[in-house]
């Protein structure tokens, strides 16, 4: 009976996921094309940086978010403040977490859910091992516990020796366990709760 009462639960928390999308990308349809045009007169590039996540029962797609980094960066997936790759625009996105704005297209077709673990690139949440794979049951999220805990997340990165091994060895294991607690005792209204924190932070 429970196991039921979560599989209703998820399932309008997918129909609210892509009606909160739709009516985001609506109002937020102008704000965002003058950013658009902002990241355009900043730098060379395309607008969008659009990179392979891992996603819901480990499918990878594509995450569409605003870019932030030089047209053609190259270099390692972890990115710190002080990254020489980051755009002047890119800094300020980053920093207010408006690049992930554009990820409400994700949402809206279903790749992505409005809370819930942040989409990692190939090599992370695809090579969770035993329980730990319960995970691939959530769709990614824009927001989630582990990115309001971790919201300075670059600034903290760029103060290690070794920023790779302090995320791989430190961080994705605290966020691994902090996204199964939020699996275990997801409740709709804990997500509303998880938005406006996110929002009003």
């Amino acid at each position: 009976m429970a196991k039921n009462k979560h599989k209703i639960g998820f399932f309008f928390k997918w129909c609210f996921d892509r009606a909160v999308a739709l009516f985001g990308l609506i109002v937020l349809f102008l704000p965002l094309l003058i950013i658009a045009v902002f990241i355009k007169i900043d730098s060379n590039g395309p607008v969008f940086f659009m990179q392979w996540r891992i996603g819901k029962d480990g499918k990878p797609f594509r995450i569409c978010k605003f870019r932030t980094m030089t047209d053609q960066a190259e270099g390692d997936s972890i990115t710190t403040a002080n990254d020489p790759r980051i755009t002047k625009m890119g800094h300020w996105l980053r920093h207010s977490k408006v690049d992930c704005l554009t990820e409400l297209i994700n949402v809206f077709v279903g790749q992505m859910s409005l809370v819930g673990p942040r989409p990692d690139v190939p090599g992370y949440a695809d090579q969770l091992q035993g329980e730990d794979r319960r995970l691939l049951q959530l769709r990614p999220g824009i927001t989630g516990p582990a990115s309001i805990k971790y919201r300075n997340e670059e600034e903290l990165l760029a103060q290690q020796a070794d920023p790779k091994w302090y995320n791989d060895h430190v961080l994705w294991p605290d966020k691994v366990k902090i996204n199964l607690e939020y699996l275990e005792h997801w409740t709709f209204f804990g997500d509303i709760k998880l938005i406006f924190k996110t929002v009003f932070h």
